[in-house]
C-alpha cells in the first residue's frame, strides 16, 4: 500500500492507494474535486463540509442512476478464476462416476 498526495478544492490530502490502484484514485479524485468545484463555484453554497455532503450525494445519486448490465460469463478475473475451478471439479466428480455416468 502506497500513499499518494492529491488536491481536493485547493486542499492538500494524503491517501493510501493499493499498489496499482493509482490511475482508479486519480480518476475518483478528478471527479470528486470537479463536482465540489461545481457546487462552489455555483456560488449557493460556501462551507467546505456542506459542499463534500453535497458533492457526495451527487456522486452517490450518479451511480445509482447507471444502467446495470450483467457482465459475461467469464468476464472478470474472478470469475475465471470460479469457472476454472468449477470445470476442475466437474472433471474430479465425473472422473469418480467412472461408467456410472457423467453429473453434467
Amino acid at each position: 500500500m502506497k500513499q499518494m498526495e492529491v488536491t481536493i478544492l485547493g486542499q492538500s490530502y494524503i491517501l493510501a492507494c493499493p499498489d496499482g490502484g493509482e490511475a482508479s484514485l486519480l480518476a475518483a479524485v478528478a471527479s470528486v474535486d470537479n463536482e465540489m468545484s461545481a457546487i462552489r463555484d455555483a456560488g449557493k453554497v460556501k462551507a467546505r463540509e456542506r459542499i463534500a455532503v453535497l458533492a457526495a450525494l451527487n456522486l452517490a445519486y450518479q451511480l445509482a442512476d447507471r444502467p446495470t448490465t450483467p457482465s459475461p460469463r467469464g468476464a472478470t478475473a474472478h470469475a475465471v478464476g470460479s469457472d476454472v475451478q468449477i470445470d476442475t471439479m466437474l472433471a474430479r466428480i465425473d472422473a469418480a462416476l467412472g461408467s456410472d455416468g457423467h453429473l453434467l
